[in-house]
């Protein structure tokens, strides 16, 4: 029996032949490709060279698809040597013989200078549609089912063919994770949690941004969880009149804070020197501060300044924000400000409040700048999160994670739909479901400083933390996509 057709990425013989020949000791191997690029030339005995475009291109899933003729097909996703424990390849085969699935993918070690680190991945769930979702760098794939996910793709991309191909395949096929550690392979990006989660929205990346973008909303009318801009030619959002409620101020600033000496002043005097044409008051939500934060808050002499204690060991952010949304002195707007920040100007808060009224939302996402902790900009530069377009943006956000800042929502609709009580993907769980019914604002220009050092709590997570974020992102979007779907039902 033809069991495994393996395509790995080629560059030249001495790059592949470690890989190649780990592969070929395998009785289960049938054949094995060398996906090789432009320019690209020579190959291995008993191999056979494809000529690609790109590894994640339409073009290169169509030309494995061609190829593949055994049972499975191994896709391996990096060009450094690949590694398997003693009898993984059998495990996958067993695995995939016995569950069925679509695609299989596995934990597995990362080899660095300092020697071979854990690398566990997540479960793939419904709402798994990150673009960069980590399956490790071993796809293994039943070879019928890779097969008709590639003639299901209609479009041809430069950079979201695999990704294409996943979510086609996603939609008749199971993904399972195998928890267990099958494989080795070099680690190629060292930086940081904190150095490496805006590069999604990295203005170099946008080429790469829209194609993405493109296959995940395709995905989402064939699954039925797209919301359509209109509906019977008219805007397919609430209306708001922004009368709810009484308020004495139009605005509050939320500040959550624990442990910030060192920025909570910057902080706090960037919203007190705003210059508005309405009253607006702070917020400063403090949680168990005990580095000297408690006391710099109460030190400020301002009647625009309230100061929350709220020492709740049961309470997350999301709690604090919900304190604060129901604060008998909140405004009819709330728009946040994290403890490491800081408004751009004096102009930020008018410029946020007068969004809601020009475009009709019940949200504002505002455009921030990246600075180190004096105000110096960093790369990436503006982060303005072009993909909260008003077509399609509760569609597109879906696939990101996250949803840009500062964020500012109408108070009434804050205090009916309410936030997780989380310190993680609170903001996130927010945005999806108020633009589930009303339309998100947008502002394009830069009016907030969003702080990177050593002491921001996703500056260095290790991977068990990390996983437990994304999961519960996922989980996140696996909620709001069968509540989109329901709705579309009625």
């Amino acid at each position: 029996m033809k069991r495994i057709n393996c395509f790995i990425p080629f560059v030249a013989a001495e790059q592949a032949a470690p890989t190649i020949a780990n592969l070929k000791d395998n009785e289960l191997v049938n054949k094995i490709y060398l996906l090789a690029g432009a320019g690209v030339t020579g190959t291995v005995e008993g191999c056979e060279v494809i000529s690609v475009t790109g590894l994640t291109a339409s073009a290169t899933m169509q030309a494995i698809a061609a190829k593949a003729d055994a049972d499975y097909v191994m896709l391996y996703t990096k060009f450094d040597t690949l590694k398997f424990a003693p009898f993984a390849i059998e495990r996958f085969v067993k695995l995939a013989d016995d569950t069925q699935s679509g695609m299989l993918y596995a934990d597995h070690y990362n080899v660095t200078e300092k020697g071979a680190d854990k690398a566990p991945v997540i479960d793939y769930q419904q709402g798994s549609l990150r673009d960069d979702f980590d399956f490790g760098s071993v796809l293994f794939f039943c070879g019928c089912c890779f097969k008709k996910a590639a003639a299901a793709m209609t479009a041809q991309y430069e950079h979201a063919g695999l990704y294409d191909l996943r979510l086609k395949l996603s939609q008749f096929a199971a993904i399972t994770h195998i928890n267990e550690f099958l494989y080795s392979d070099v680690e190629q990006d060292t930086r940081k949690s904190g150095e490496k989660i805006f590069d999604y929205v990295d203005p170099r990346n946008r080429g790469r941004q829209i194609e993405m973008e493109r296959a995940c909303t395709e995905h989402l009318k064939e699954i039925g969880g797209y919301l359509a801009p209109e509906k019977d030619g008219k805007p397919n959002f609430k209306h708001i009149e922004f009368n709810q409620g009484n308020f004495d101020v139009e605005a509050t600033v939320m500040i959550p804070v624990r442990n910030r000496i060192r920025t909570i002043r910057d902080a706090i005097d960037s919203v007190l020197r705003q210059k508005t044409d309405f009253k607006f008051n702070l917020m400063v939500v403090d949680n168990f501060s005990t580095d000297g934060t408690r006391e710099a808050i109460a030190a400020y002499d301002d009647p625009r300044l309230i100061h929350i204690i709220a020492d709740y060991y049961d309470m997350g952010i999301g709690g604090y924000w919900n304190l604060a949304a129901h604060h008998e002195k909140a405004g009819k707007f709330i728009v946040q400000l994290d403890s490491d920040d800081m408004y751009k100007d004096e102009n930020t808060l008018q410029t946020m409040v007068n969004a809601f009224y020009e475009q009709n939302v019940a949200m504002v996402v505002g455009t921030y700048l990246m600075t180190d902790i004096d105000c110096n900009p960093i790369p990436p530069g503006v982060i303005d999160h072009k993909e909260w377009t008003p077509d399609n943006g509760r569609n597109n956000a879906l696939r990101i994670n996250g949803l840009g800042a500062p964020r500012a929502f109408y108070t009434p609709v804050l205090r009916d739909v309410k936030i997780p009580n989380t310190s993680y993907g609170e903001d996130y769980a927010l945005g999806l479901n108020i633009s589930r019914t009303y339309q998100i604002g947008r502002v394009y220009e830069p009016v907030y400083l969003c702080r990177r050092w050593d002491d921001n709590s996703d500056a260095s997570l290790d991977v068990e933390k990390m996983n437990r974020n994304n999961l519960y992102k996922d989980r996140i979007r696996t909620w709001e996509l069968q509540a989109r779907i329901a709705l579309n039902k009625k």
